[in-house]
């Protein structure tokens, strides 16, 4: 973990880390990829995971009024769940497997979204059941390749949040996954002393950014939020499924 290259990858995963707990919608998701160009996948999760910790805390004070707590309340106790089930299954499940069956998820919903537009309906409410079966599959899916924003927004998006309380509860969801997968890797492995030095060295890019993407949050205008949220969610899944079969 040296040179020019590294760093250069290191600062702008940083960058989208923070951009994505500040609310900017699937970006967070950019980090590890943008970093394995530079290192191993695995270590460049485990890397990041810290910063994702620390740019949680910044969300968390930004957003601190506005989520759904009916929400929370459902999803999280499925994500927990989901947590568990991946670390138990860690040695198991071929990560290739699970990251292009959820890219295939986020790539038929954002698609129903974009090419079967519907006349503006109600929004539906949070239900238990669904909530708690997408919550664990969100929890188990950022456990195994840091990719929960699909099943995640699969089911937030037709509950037609406002974008802060949608930026919000996405915040705090993600913030409370990543606290508990911080056990979990630890036990594996992924979390080094050498890995935290950097890690440390990156907090401040991120908290920067994560102010930066509450701030963009503020001023974009609703309809345009929920449109890049789509295109995003189709985009990183879209590359999930490429990631998935050239990995398998």
């Amino acid at each position: 973990m040296d040179g020019l290259w590294f760093w250069v990858a290191a600062v702008a995963a940083a960058g989208f880390v923070g951009a994505g707990k500040g609310g900017i919608p699937v970006v967070g998701m950019l980090g590890v990829p943008v970093l394995a160009l530079a290192i191993n996948p695995v270590t460049a999760a485990g890397l990041l995971l810290p910063v994702y910790v620390v740019s949680d805390v910044f969300g968390l004070w930004a957003y601190r009024r506005e989520f759904d707590a009916r929400v929370l309340a459902i999803l999280l106790p499925g994500a927990v769940a989901g947590i568990a089930v991946g670390w138990a299954t860690a040695s198991v499940v071929s990560e290739a497997v699970v990251t292009g069956l959820i890219g295939l998820i986020g790539v038929v919903f954002a698609l129903n979204l974009i090419l079967r537009p519907k006349p503006e309906a109600a929004p539906r409410r949070a239900e238990v059941g669904p909530g708690l079966f997408w919550g664990a599959l969100t929890g188990f899916t950022s456990f195994v390749s840091h990719a929960g924003a699909p099943p995640y927004q699969v089911y937030t998006l037709p509950l037609k949040m406002t974008k802060t309380v949608f930026a919000g509860t996405s915040t705090i969801a993600f913030a409370v996954i990543n606290a508990v997968k911080l056990v979990p890797y630890w036990a594996l492995g992924q979390l080094s002393v050498a890995n935290l030095k950097v890690a440390a060295m990156l907090m401040p890019v991120a908290a920067v950014a994560v102010f930066a993407g509450v701030r963009l949050v503020r001023v974009l205008p609703e309809a345009l939020f929920f449109r890049i949220v789509t295109w995003a969610l189709l985009g990183i899944s879209v590359k999930l499924v490429w990631d998935g079969v050239t990995g398998v």
